[in-house]
């Protein structure tokens, strides 16, 4: 088997130190143009391919940012990463998927890749961890948060869900909805979404009880286990956790499906003529990059549009 070549062969080909032919591959300005072309020349002869890895070490760069994600296959996180993505492209960054389940050990695991230098910094979509512990990794680099929080030291984007979940239940309440029915994700663990939208729902709506929630709606198929759900609650009007999630209440009461909202603006709520809620996501996820690649400590809210398409 042929031996690959290596910098110091060559150095030894070219006639320069290797220091010489290692500023050549770093694109170091300090060289004459003369030993510039001589040296990538030999190169190009030797198929060498320098390892961008170790030159990446070298700097202290990864090129890389660990995006920990719940789940790879939901609409929320996949607006969010396409927001990500653009902007480290831009930037000639790799993207790295760091999937949890909300598992807190697996994301534990993660973040000790972090401090091992795998990373150059994390965005964390949602977490499974306690924020503390999360925060104790931040000496190893930046970590960017998709949750508003009142840390002053951390920089987080947010989407404006308090003011967006008023309006929404408001929007039922005022087209003349008596009795609302809520879908929400996760019920081991109450994410703050879920904590704002209960709260808003005591406040807003008077004769709102436990069972109006039906917990665990994550997609299209759960959108249906909540149109059989509340079939016979008596219910008119839905405040639903994702487009997905309206289309599946439609797609089982059909003619029968109540006055619905739902979030994330996805094509199928214009098809289905779906009031909907646009976060913005992507324009979140491009946020979060950027404060990472400027190593920021902002606090961002993005704006969202509410999207009415079945008033009464």
């Amino acid at each position: 088997m042929k031996k690959m070549a290596n910098i110091r062969d060559i150095a030894r080909l070219t006639g320069y130190s290797v220091s010489t032919v290692s500023r050549v591959i770093n694109q170091h300005p300090y060289v004459s143009e003369e030993k510039r072309q001589h040296i990538l020349r030999v190169m190009k002869e030797l198929n060498y391919i320098p390892n961008s890895t170790a030159r990446q070490l070298s700097y202290g760069k990864t090129k890389n940012i660990g995006v920990i994600i719940p789940f790879t296959n939901h609409p929320y996180f996949d607006q969010l990463l396409s927001g990500i993505t653009k902007a480290a492209f831009e930037s000639q960054y790799k993207v790295t998927l760091l999937p949890t389940n909300y598992d807190s050990a697996i994301e534990t695991d993660y973040l000790d890749q972090f401090a091992a230098k795998e990373f150059d910094g994390l965005i964390i979509t949602s977490r499974a961890n306690a924020f503390e512990k999360i925060l104790s990794y931040q000496q190893y680099g930046p970590i960017i948060f998709c949750e508003d929080l009142d840390e002053e030291n951390i920089g987080c984007v947010f989407i404006d869900r308090e003011r967006s979940i008023r309006e929404g239940l408001l929007y039922l309440r005022d087209q003349g909805c008596q009795k609302i029915g809520v879908t929400l994700g996760r019920s081991g663990k109450l994410s703050k979404n879920s904590k704002i939208t209960v709260r808003l729902c005591q406040e807003l709506l008077p004769n709102f009880q436990a069972e109006d929630i039906l917990w665990d709606c994550l997609d299209f198929a759960d959108g249906q286990r909540a149109g059989n759900y509340f079939a016979n609650k008596g219910v008119d009007g839905i405040f639903t956790n994702g487009d997905g999630v309206a289309a599946g209440i439609v797609d089982t009461l059909e003619e029968a499906a109540p006055l619905l909202v739902g979030r994330d603006n996805l094509i199928i709520s214009k098809f289905l003529n779906i009031t909907t809620i646009d976060h913005h996501l992507p324009l979140c996820g491009e946020y979060a990059f950027k404060l990472f690649i400027t190593n920021s400590q902002e606090h961002l809210r993005v704006p969202y549009t509410f999207i009415k398409r079945n008033a009464l």
